[in-house]
């Protein structure tokens, strides 16, 4: 999360800054530099705790000596180590909501369009896999976990309301729906973390989807198929078909 910071933050200063050729156009430079060295090793600090003794172990007085900061330091970025934990997730959250948008707009297949964003987020975790032990591990924070649970409800709930806009009576509710598909995600995403394999983001997303999206069509029970008007698939990408 920090390094796509370092990336935007550094592109803007590099691309807008005017050359006076002297000392006062590197000092934008050297604050940003300043900024995002004292973000990354507060979130190295938070991680490496959190890993070690749980997240409500972990005191900010905790996280400033193993960054080598100071308080006040932390406090000019972040208001408590939740908000620290959690930096990145609005950026998580607009890659997530583009990859859907995405799916949804394609003319493809229901297994393909629903759950759009699944991959782009199990790309992520491996990414940024220490951060994500401690999002959906049993050293983390029943808080953080609900904002996380929170953030993919919505994408869920946002996807199933695409696929199918009306809900016919006697089907299975909506928002029982989207539970139980942030709860299998939240469940594949903990196993994974805690899995020391070589399981790739694209089989993993196989995987959830095998599990979920045939579900999800016989939950709606033939209202997917009258809406969409193909045939259910697998991802493109994905190492094996979405359904069985």
């Amino acid at each position: 999360m920090s390094d796509s910071l370092k990336m935007n933050s550094q592109g803007e200063m590099s691309g807008n800054a005017p050359d006076h050729g002297d000392d006062r156009d590197q000092r934008p430079m050297k604050q940003d530099r300043r900024v995002l060295h004292s973000r990354e090793v507060l979130h190295r600090a938070m991680i490496e705790l959190v890993l070690e003794s749980g997240y409500e172990a972990v005191t900010i007085k905790d996280i400033v000596e193993r960054a080598g900061v100071s308080r006040s330091t932390f406090y000019v970025h972040y208001k408590s180590k939740e908000d620290l934990l959690t930096d990145g997730m609005a950026e998580l959250r607009a890659l997530l909501v583009a990859h859907q948008e995405a799916a949804l707009g394609t003319k493809a297949g229901v297994g393909e369009r629903c759950l759009g964003f699944s991959f782009a987020l199990f790309e992520h975790a491996q990414t940024y896999r220490d951060i994500y032990r401690v999002l959906v591990g049993e050293r983390g924070s029943a808080i953080i976990m609900n904002r996380m649970r929170s953030l993919l409800a919505d994408l869920v709930s946002r996807d199933l309301a695409a696929i199918v806009p009306k809900v016919e009576q006697g089907q299975i509710p909506r928002s029982a729906l989207t539970q139980f598909v942030v709860g299998a995600l939240m469940s594949i995403l903990a196993w994974w973390m805690d899995r020391k394999s070589n399981i790739s983001p694209a089989e993993v997303d196989a995987i959830f989807r095998r599990l979920t999206i045939p579900a999800l069509v016989a939950a709606f029970d033939g209202a997917i198929s009258k809406a969409d008007g193909a045939e259910t698939s697998g991802q493109a990408g994905s190492p094996e078909p979405a359904c069985a």
